[in-house]
């Protein structure tokens, strides 16, 4: 038997055993691969191995493994599976991704956290997060060979998930082709900007990003400028929205900041224009809009306090008929279903919490009520959770409070009127208290005028 006879046999036979472990295949098949002669094919290695393209494919990736990735297989601290993901990474993302592959859990008494691995599909989650970058929604040219010189283009690059269908075959799907190297991703996207600023000085420069700019930025943030879209309204509505409407003001701009980074688009940056900065235009002491904006104010507040006292009444009208003990079991269920607004609106209705000076947590806090209550009150709790969650599940609020109020023959009206009245009450009381003040303000320019007069 000549080298190469030697390593298939031993190949083989190491793949028929059943404690092989995955590096040494790997390993085997990196030694087949590296002969000059006879030369071989991943294709030849398979048929001569009886496995398939792709699993010949995958373990010879294991090889490109760093070394702290390679000892945490062996030492079994990691799968198969988070292997084969790890490999396909560049080298200087692996270390970051391999501690992706854990979570730290605190043990009750124990002041050293336990590394526990995750799933598989965690450590894919992350790579499509925080390394995988799609290709086709890339601003600049992928076969620019020049843009980044040290980098070639990305038609030619061996990092692109797309050039090796045997390892990536599974990950392409509707997204394409991906860059697994977000360094020089970035190296493109900041040589592409560059490139489109050079060529057109005067080109806008904007942020997507929230927060304030440095002092001198040429880059324009998002308060400052109207983003114009190229989608037509799907309403007619909507057609009278800013964004949807051009002006003599708009110029092309590029993002330099913020997400999608070198993109184009149409912004209007005038601070003068009518149409994208109306609000800009208004004066201050608009009373009109001021007016309209404390209307709505005003009748939200009164349908927040009708709807709370209505539910109070509803949830007071409930008779006793259930158990303490299935009562409980009852509420403490369908209470942990609700979000943190609506069981602050069920504290608000019992006084439990703040007004107690109880700083527990909410869950522990409702449960200590609850136990103590008697069963109307318990009762009562029950049917404002199953109002609240209706309400949650349909998005009809109104109605659900509605037909619990009709069940229990609450008198919506009333409580509707009494809440007005209170309204007005307290904004009378609001003005009274304001007037004294007035006065106080126009007695030293009466007094001077006086004094003038006598003089």
């Amino acid at each position: 038997m000549n080298d190469a006879e030697v390593l298939e046999a031993q190949l083989v036979e190491n793949l028929l055993r059943r404690d092989v472990h995955p590096m040494e295949e790997a390993q085997g098949f990196a030694r087949l691969l590296a002969l000059d002669e006879p030369k071989y094919s991943i294709e030849q290695l398979a048929d001569r191995t009886g496995k398939s393209p792709v699993y010949v494919a995958s373990r010879l990736k294991l090889t490109d493994l760093v070394p702290a990735a390679v000892d945490a297989f062996y030492a079994n601290e990691i799968g198969v599976g988070h292997a084969l993901l790890l490999a396909k990474l560049p080298a200087d993302q692996q270390e970051q991704a391999l501690s992706a592959c854990f979570k730290e859990a605190y043990n009750s008494g124990g002041a050293t956290p336990t590394r526990i691995l995750l799933p598989v599909r965690n450590l894919q989650f992350w790579i499509e997060t925080n390394v995988l970058l799609i290709l086709k929604d890339a601003p600049f040219d992928k076969r620019d060979a020049q843009l980044v010189s040290t980098a070639g283009s990305c038609a030619d690059c061996p990092k692109r998930t797309g050039h090796n269908k045997l390892l990536f075959g599974d990950d392409l799907g509707k997204q394409g082709d991906q860059c697994t190297d977000p360094r020089c991703y970035n190296a493109k996207l900041a040589a592409h900007v560059a490139k489109a600023v050079a060529a057109k000085p005067n080109l806008v420069q904007i942020s997507t990003a929230y927060g304030g700019q440095k002092e001198g930025s040429p880059v324009l943030p998002r308060n400052k400028y109207t983003a114009i879209r190229d989608d037509k309204p799907q309403k007619k509505e909507d057609a009278q929205r800013p964004e949807f409407k051009v002006c003599r003001f708009a110029t092309d701009a590029i993002i330099t900041e913020g997400s999608d980074i070198g993109t184009i688009h149409k912004v209007c940056a005038n601070p003068e224009c009518p149409i994208h900065h109306a609000s800009k235009q208004r004066p201050a002491t608009d009373a009109a809009f001021k007016a309209e904006q404390e209307k709505r104010r005003r009748e939200e507040a009164i349908a927040q306090a009708t709807g709370l006292r209505v539910l109070k009444a509803t949830s007071d009208a409930v008779p006793v008929r259930l158990m303490k003990r299935d009562l409980l079991f009852v509420t403490e269920h369908l209470a942990a279903a609700l979000d943190e607004r609506r069981l602050a609106i069920i504290f608000r209705l019992h006084g439990i919490g703040k007004a107690n000076g109880n700083a527990e947590a909410p869950a522990k806090l409702l449960a200590s009520f609850l136990r103590k209550a008697d069963e109307s009150t318990i009762g009562r709790v029950l049917v404002a959770i199953t109002v609240l969650q209706t309400a949650h599940s349909s998005n009809e609020s109104a109605k659900a409070l509605r037909e619990a109020a009709e069940f229990y023959k609450v008198d919506v009206a009333a409580i509707t009127a009494k809440v007005k009245e209170e309204f007005v009450a307290k904004e009378k009381a609001q003005a009274t208290r304001k007037a004294p003040g007035k006065a106080k303000v126009n007695q030293p320019h009466t007094a001077a005028a006086k004094k003038a007069k006598a003089a």
